[in-house]
């Protein structure tokens, strides 16, 4: 973990892109990132299943299998853990940090704080080379009430880091990583939110991509067919067919 952990207070905020399957991951390492993530909405949806409801615990697991061994530091998208019980979460925790997974994101969905909290020291003892981002969505479903006392308990709980996806206003990020001091705060990135840059200099340590690269690769997808069926040659970046046939190598 400590590699992981030191991306978060090194220089410039841990800029994190999440992947959805094998291809989309390996391509990103080989952009120079060093860490990349998972998307649960990527995954939900490539499968054919719901995002957020506990559908995708084995495909997770089967994607963190193929993503552990590669070269880049590997966080993985658990949603909320797919269980209510905690030792049942710890033990997909561990599963993870076996095949070779350095850090986990677990969300509360607005749960009860202390079962969330429950979640994340089971998943401290049970894997404790994990980096532990605690997400709470306070913001994501709801109007924000009650966030610095969710993120307070999960820092308390064992958390590494806690995740705030939903929030963009410059004024609270700032009070959030005053008061969260010792621990690094990760920002959902949206392109109608602050820059990257401008969180740096709120103080945000960690930038998270979310499903935003599987939902503009669907948009590309989209773009090129309708572009084609009218005649017109498709735009952007296309990695070569002889690229793409070497990550199955």
């Amino acid at each position: 973990m400590t590699a992981f952990a030191d991306l978060h207070r090194a220089g410039d905020p841990l800029l994190l892109p999440c992947a959805w399957d094998h291809a989309s991951a390996l391509l990103l390492a080989d952009r120079g990132f060093a860490a990349i993530g998972t998307t649960s909405l990527g995954v939900a949806a490539a499968a054919g299943l719901p995002d957020g409801a506990s559908a995708t615990r084995d495909e997770t697991l089967r994607l963190a299998l193929a993503l552990g061994p590669q070269p880049f530091l590997l966080s993985v998208d658990a949603e909320d853990g797919f269980s209510d019980d905690p030792d049942r979460v710890a033990e997909f925790a561990r599963r993870l940090a076996a095949a070779g997974a350095v850090g986990i994101n677990l969300e509360d969905g607005l749960g009860p704080v202390d079962r969330h909290a429950a979640k994340i020291a089971a998943v401290r003892s049970a894997a404790p080379g994990l980096f532990v981002n605690a997400r709470t969505d306070t913001y994501w479903l709801g109007d924000g009430e009650g966030t610095s006392r969710r993120l307070d308990a999960y820092r308390e709980a064992g958390a590494h880091g806690v995740f705030v996806p939903g929030l963009g206003d410059p004024r609270v990020i700032a009070s959030l990583v005053r008061q969260l001091d010792d621990i690094p705060l990760n920002i959902l990135y949206t392109p109608a939110g602050p820059s990257p840059d401008h969180l740096a200099d709120l103080g945000v340590r960690r930038v998270s991509l979310g499903s935003l690269l599987y939902r503009r690769a669907l948009g590309a997808a989209l773009e090129a067919a309708a572009g084609i069926r009218s005649g017109r040659a498709p735009g952007g970046m296309v990695p070569a067919y002889d690229d793409v046939r070497k990550l199955g190598s």
